[in-house]
């Protein structure tokens, strides 16, 4: 039989021997980016979140492209859309439930407690182009109301109210606004200030992509709102489109001409243009 102190100096070695090849396997295996790189980044504050995901750049080039389908650009939407709005309603209350679940004998019953979301949620889709961005939403928050919000820019970029079907009550906890591109943010703002007019507690706004400019202007006047997109463009043309952007959204989602004017909100009947090409024919 060994001494204790031979066994106790066997041990101290066996140990340092451990340590060592430990340290060896560490520096032999590479960090993983995706423990080191979340998915989503707020270099505007904590309220804003700018996804960072591979996947969805992958979605956004597709949903950029001029040779995208309106087909193929309403399915990017969509799965973009869920994604962004899988992320923003991480922040939803929930309360317990009682629930069963089937034993595995298919006859036996196990009881369980479940979750289920306890605020009241409503869907704000600006006009037209924020309809896209529906049903995506709706498969992740079933019992959601949707209240349509109509808004255009006017030729001096401001924006013009013409469709609003909110009820005259507010009982909504969380409302969430879905507009695929802030631009000068003009639109967002205005929308955001009628909510809160309305009584909404707490807002949401979910974009595909946003301006720098509008961004931060969306973060001045309503600095408590919180804020999910894909991605930020840098610039704004003279006449205050993204850039790159990806064009006339309502356009693309519907597979529409893009109008020079505002006809687009007078009926054919009524349309010079339409009005035109038919006395030439």
């Amino acid at each position: 039989m060994s001494p204790p102190s031979a066994n106790m100096e066997e041990e101290k070695k066996a140990e340092e021997s451990t340590a060592a090849a430990a340290a060896t396997t560490e520096l032999l295996l590479p960090s993983s980016p995706a423990k080191v790189l979340p998915n989503f980044v707020a270099p505007y504050g904590p309220t804003v979140h700018v996804s960072k995901h591979p996947v969805l750049a992958h979605k956004l080039s597709i949903l950029r492209s001029s040779s995208t389908s309106p087909s193929s650009f309403r399915q990017a939407l969509r799965e973009i859309t869920f994604h962004l709005g899988y992320e923003a309603t991480s922040t939803l209350s929930t309360k317990d439930i009682p629930i069963t679940v089937p034993g595995s004998n298919h006859i036996d019953h196990i009881d369980a407690i479940g979750s289920r979301i306890s605020d009241k949620v409503a869907l704000i889709p600006i006009l037209r182009s924020g309809l896209g961005m529906v049903d995506p939403m709706l498969e992740l928050v079933g019992n959601a109301t949707v209240h349509h919000i109509g808004m255009y820019r006017s030729k001096s970029l401001m924006p013009v109210q013409y469709y609003n079907r909110l009820p005259k009550k507010c009982d909504v906890d969380v409302a969430y606004v879905m507009d695929p591109l802030i631009a000068t943010s003009a639109t967002i703002i205005s929308v955001v200030s009628i909510l809160k007019r309305w009584g909404v507690s707490e807002i949401h706004v979910i974009s595909v992509i946003a301006s720098k400019v509008g961004l931060s202007e969306l973060l001045k006047h309503h600095p408590d709102v919180r804020v999910t997109i894909g991605t930020v463009d840098e610039e704004l043309s003279a006449d205050g489109n993204l850039l790159p952007g990806l064009g006339d959204c309502g356009d693309r989602l519907f597979g529409t001409p893009i109008l020079e004017d505002e006809e687009d909100l007078v009926h054919p009947s009524k349309r010079k243009r339409t009005m035109s090409v038919a006395s030439e024919s």
